[in-house]
């Protein structure tokens, strides 16, 4: 599906290669980060808007790094061997440090340098410029004929793939110390994204074998994320608590990403022709994985449908204990981790009540009037004393019904 970016109304100068060169302050690519947010995640939204500075500028930009990677990866329309081959050359331009840094001040360092005094918490006033040959720019030239023509319901995504240049300038502008918490994780989400990509080539989407081979993908998916997060605030903790966030980090997000695993089958099969239950677990419920959403076979998937939902409950403890030891420094809250977990904590309790759900138009989803109410009491401040309490609520009923 060749496409332009023109024909998606209005136009941002990140989304031309023309354009690609035009000096922008380091404020104003992360503004235009924090709206690409809002725009490809609403939930993850919540987690950005929870942060504060220079937590919510660093995860917001770790955030949207991995998303170009998620995009292609699901992009049905996109052979694998060229899937495969757009990852690869997206990893390769993260794979290096720039010539140059902008420094805090204005100034400019060596990548074998240092800015001494330069403070890694501090802002940069102006984006650093990638020369006209960095790989990036490459691979935004080669993804050009496959974002698609007409908008559709992944239009923002593919607005965020359009501007990989952007987004790689803005993290090229962060200072050294985040730049290389983030860099590890999200090379190793691409990589593991291509390994899979290249792993089902031969079946026009992602046919995951077994509960291991889950645990595996989630963890490129998710786990890596849960590094990146760790990388930034384990910082200056003391090494108890960083052996505990260490130790929970891959709980946690295995946790959030089963949980979508369970609640999103119809639309991983129908949009993006992936099917993540086990073959295993649907064999042994007689059900072949290109049948997961026909409606002979509500019943049997449900019942997969509970085993998924019952590994990432098992995640539940570790992943208490990761928030618990999360240190709130650097712009870092309580609220922005724990609102996801208790979300999922609130959709495993959907899952269970109604798991045939997922495969009907509506869904499983938390009830809005519970999202709400769980964000204004964060808003109003929540202690870490009180998770638990939280948890058993939202286990038993949803939070505005008590």
């Amino acid at each position: 599906m060749p496409q332009t970016f023109l024909s998606w109304g209005s136009r941002d100068e990140s989304t031309s290669m023309a354009d690609a060169h035009i000096e922008t302050t380091f404020d104003e690519d992360l503004a235009w980060c924090f709206d690409a947010v809002s725009d490809v995640s609403r939930t993850f939204a919540i987690t950005i808007d929870a942060l504060e500075e220079p937590m919510a500028s660093r995860i917001c930009v770790g955030y949207l790094l991995c998303r170009v990677a998620d995009t292609v990866e699901d992009a049905g329309h996109i052979p694998p061997g060229v899937q495969r081959d757009l990852l690869e050359q997206y990893d390769e331009a993260l794979s290096g440090e720039r010539t140059l840094e902008t420094t805090a001040d204005g100034g400019a360092v060596g990548t074998e340098g240092s800015a001494a005094g330069i403070d890694h918490d501090a802002t940069p006033h102006r984006s650093v410029e990638l020369p006209e040959d960095a790989p990036i720019n490459q691979f935004r030239n080669d993804v050009e004929e496959w974002i698609p023509e007409e908008p559709g319901e992944d239009a923002d995504d593919w607005r965020v793939v359009a501007a990989a240049p952007r987004i790689v300038r803005t993290y090229e502008s962060l200072p050294p110390a985040d730049r290389e918490a983030i860099r590890g994780p999200v090379r190793e989400l691409v990589g593991g994204m291509a390994e899979f990509v290249d792993r089902y080539a031969d079946d026009g989407g992602l046919r995951i074998g077994t509960p291991d081979e889950l645990e595996e993908y989630c963890w490129y998916a998710a786990g890596t994320v849960g590094d990146l997060v760790t990388n930034l605030l384990a910082r200056g903790v003391d090494a108890e608590r960083e052996d505990v966030l260490e130790d929970n980090a891959r709980s946690f997000a295995l946790l959030l990403q089963l949980v979508n695993v369970a609640k999103d089958v119809t639309d991983d099969y129908r949009e993006e022709n992936n099917v993540y239950l086990p073959a295993t677990w649907l064999s042994e419920a007689g059900v072949s994985q290109d049948a997961v959403c026909e409606s002979d076979n509500v019943g049997p998937v449900a019942s997969v449908v509970e085993r998924v939902t019952d590994r990432a409950a098992g995640y539940l403890d570790d992943a208490q204990t990761y928030l618990e030891a999360l240190p709130e420094h650097r712009g870092n809250t309580l609220a922005a981790w724990a609102i996801p977990y208790l979300l999922a904590v609130g959709t495993i309790r959907e899952l269970r009540e109604r798991p045939e759900d997922v495969l009907r138009e509506d869904g499983v989803k938390v009830p809005k009037p519970e999202v709400l109410m769980l964000v204004a009491q964060f808003e109003r401040g929540v202690e870490k004393a009180a998770l638990d309490d939280l948890r058993r609520q939202i286990e038993q009923a949803p939070l505005h019904r008590h």
